[in-house]
């Protein structure tokens, strides 16, 4: 049978893909394991001509990594961090990063466009290390202001309630998401990546990740390795991506 809607929306946000482009080191951050088209190009910023692509190439775009969040909240907080960290990257980066280094002009002149252009497209250590610092906030937790604040905005919102009067807000307010790295789990292509941040909390775990067909192969894909050949000679597939097709076959009958 199908999983149904309510239970799709709570894994929403347990986990984020980052994909990187082989050739610029471009990186691209998703909630699904596939790539969206138009929202994986809105994340990449207009930096000369040819820096954005009018399309995705599978073939051009690897996943990096995959980070697994217990909690929803954590993984949606964790995404809205990222997304921030990198428009700084974009906006307020250091003016020696595209100066000059050599020749008569070293320090006093800037680099081509072109060039200034694959400097700034190279953002994979950056996203690296922009996980380990997220990690590390979420590490710390909320402030105890903020906590103070939600708590006085339920307690009011729950006298009104009490007393008969109306709330003008859009839905009740929730408590501070979860935080904590407890249960966080990164899983790169290549382990050797994760060196590109300086430190990781101690409580994230760091395991190995493969791929399936240019995309990050599902958790279920790698602890089933048990292989069937199709009929007619065609490629070997994993059992278990053979039952969840006939799964989805059977629930639209």
């Amino acid at each position: 049978m199908a999983q149904p809607a309510a239970k799709q929306a709570v894994v929403h946000g347990t986990q984020i893909f980052f994909y990187n482009n082989i050739r610029t080191n471009q990186v691209v951050y998703s909630l699904t394991r596939a790539l969206n088209n138009h929202a994986s190009l809105a994340q990449l910023p207009f930096l000369g001509k040819k820096t954005v692509p009018a399309r995705l190439r599978k073939d051009l775009w690897h996943p990096l990594c995959l980070i697994e969040f217990p909690h929803p909240s954590q993984g949606l907080l964790a995404y809205r961090r990222l997304r921030e960290f990198r428009r700084l990257h974009e906006t307020s980066y250091p003016l020696s990063l595209v100066t000059r280094t050599d020749g008569p002009h070293a320090g006093n002149q800037l680099l081509p466009k072109k060039k200034r252009g694959k400097v700034l497209m190279d953002q994979k250590a950056n996203s690296i290390a922009d996980l380990a610092a997220v990690l590390a906030l979420q590490k710390q937790g909320w402030a105890e202001e903020h906590v103070r604040t939600r708590q006085r905005q339920i307690a009011r919102v729950e006298m009104q309630k009490a007393r008969g009067k109306k709330t003008y807000l859009k839905k009740h307010p929730q408590g501070p998401p979860e935080m904590g790295v407890e249960g966080v789990r990164v899983r790169w292509t290549n382990l050797l990546d994760a060196e590109f941040a300086e430190s990781w909390p101690e409580e994230v775990v760091h395991d190995g990740l493969t791929m399936h067909r240019y995309t990050a192969a599902l958790p279920i894909m790698e602890e089933n390795e048990e292989i069937v050949e199709k009929k007619g000679g065609k490629k070997d597939v994993p059992v278990a991506l053979l039952e969840a097709g006939r799964r989805q076959a059977q629930a639209r009958l």
